[in-house]
C-alpha cells in the first residue's frame, strides 16, 4: 500500500516555517535592499578581446583606477573576452584611457575594443519600473486565469504561493548580496510560470476528486489530492534542477545569472505548491463551509 503523508495535518508547521522565512527575507530586503546591477543603476559596459585567459586581480590593477566597484567577468567560447561593468558612467576619454592601459599591458590593437556602451540611471529606473509592472501584470493574469478555470479561492491560494516564491528569491539575493540584473527579471517571470503550473496540477486533482468525497471529507479530499500529485511535482522539479544545475556549472556568467534565481525559485516553488497553496486553500475552504453551515 502506498504511504500517505499527513501534509494538511502538519499545515501549522509549514505555515510557521514559511512565516519565519518570509520575515527573514522581507527584513533583509528592508535593511540591506538589493544589489542592483548596471541594468538598474546605470554605468558603462566595456567588452575587450584579450586573446588570452586572464585573472581578475590583474584586470583590477587597471580598472580600480577608474571604478573600484566595477564587475569583471569573461565572455566568449574560449573565455578570452573581458567584460567590464562599471557603476561610474565613463565618458569617451575615460574609456579610451582605460583601453590604452590594456593595450600597453597586453599588446592589444584598436579593433580589440569590441564594444563600449553607456547605461544611464534614467534608463535603469525605467527598466526597474517596467520589471515590477511586468511581474504584477503576470500575477494578475494568473489570478484571472485560475479564477476563470477553477474559482477565486484557488486563484488566490496560487497567487499567495507565487508571492511566497518571489519573496524567497528576492530575500536570498538580498541576504547573499547577489547582483540583480536583466536576466534575473526573465528568471523571475519563468519561476511564476513554473510554480503556478505545479499548483494547477494539485488544484486540478482536488477538483476531480470532489465527486468522490463528501463535503464533510474536506481534509481527506485535500490531503489525498496532494499525496496523489506530490510524486509528480517532486520528480518534475528534480529533473529540471538536474538540467539547470548542469547548465549553471558549465555555463558562462550570463547563463549563470539566469540560472541561479531559477534554482532557488524552482525549489521554493515546489515547496510552496505542495505545502502552502493546498494547505491555505483547505483552511479558507473550511472557513467558507463553516460560515455557510
Amino acid at each position: 500500500m502506498k504511504k500517505k503523508f499527513n501534509i494538511i495535518g502538519k499545515r501549522k508547521f509549514f505555515f510557521i516555517f514559511s512565516t519565519i522565512l518570509m520575515i527573514i527575507c522581507i527584513g533583509s530586503l528592508l535593511i540591506n535592499g538589493l544589489n542592483y546591477g548596471i541594468d538598474f543603476k546605470g554605468g558603462t559596459i566595456i567588452q575587450i578581446e584579450m586573446h588570452q585567459t586572464f585573472k581578475t586581480d590583474e584586470i583590477r590593477e587597471i580598472t580600480d583606477t577608474f571604478d573600484e566597484s566595477a564587475d569583471i567577468t569573461y565572455a566568449g567560447e574560449e573565455q578570452t573576452q573581458l567584460m567590464i561593468n562599471t557603476q561610474e558612467s565613463l565618458n569617451e576619454e575615460q574609456i579610451e584611457s582605460l583601453f590604452s592601459k590594456f593595450q600597453e599591458k597586453y599588446d592589444l590593437k584598436g579593433k580589440d575594443l569590441l564594444s563600449s556602451e553607456k547605461v544611464s540611471a534614467t534608463i535603469g529606473d525605467e527598466f526597474k519600473t517596467q520589471s515590477i509592472l511586468a511581474s504584477v501584470i503576470a500575477v494578475l493574469l494568473i489570478l484571472v486565469y485560475i479564477t476563470f478555470r477553477f474559482e477565486f479561492l484557488f486563484g488566490f491560494s496560487a497567487v499567495l504561493a507565487l508571492a511566497h516564491d518571489l519573496i524567497a528569491v528576492l530575500g536570498a539575493y538580498s541576504i547573499f548580496g547577489v547582483e540583480v540584473n536583466s536576466p534575473f527579471i526573465a528568471a523571475m517571470l519563468t519561476i511564476l510560470g513554473f510554480s503556478v503550473n505545479d499548483t494547477i496540477v494539485i488544484f486540478d486533482r482536488i477538483r476531480e476528486n470532489r465527486r468522490k468525497y463528501k463535503k464533510s471529507q474536506l481534509f481527506e479530499l485535500t490531503n489525498d489530492s496532494v499525496n496523489q500529485t506530490m510524486g509528480r511535482s517532486i520528480n518534475t522539479t528534480l529533473c529540471v534542477l538536474l538540467a539547470i544545475i548542469s547548465l549553471y556549472l558549465m555555463g558562462v556568467q550570463s547563463i549563470q545569472d539566469f540560472i541561479l534565481p531559477l534554482i532557488i525559485g524552482f525549489i521554493s516553488g515546489s515547496y510552496s505548491t505542495i505545502f502552502i497553496a493546498s494547505s491555505f486553500w483547505y483552511v479558507a475552504q473550511e472557513k467558507r463551509q463553516a460560515a455557510k453551515a
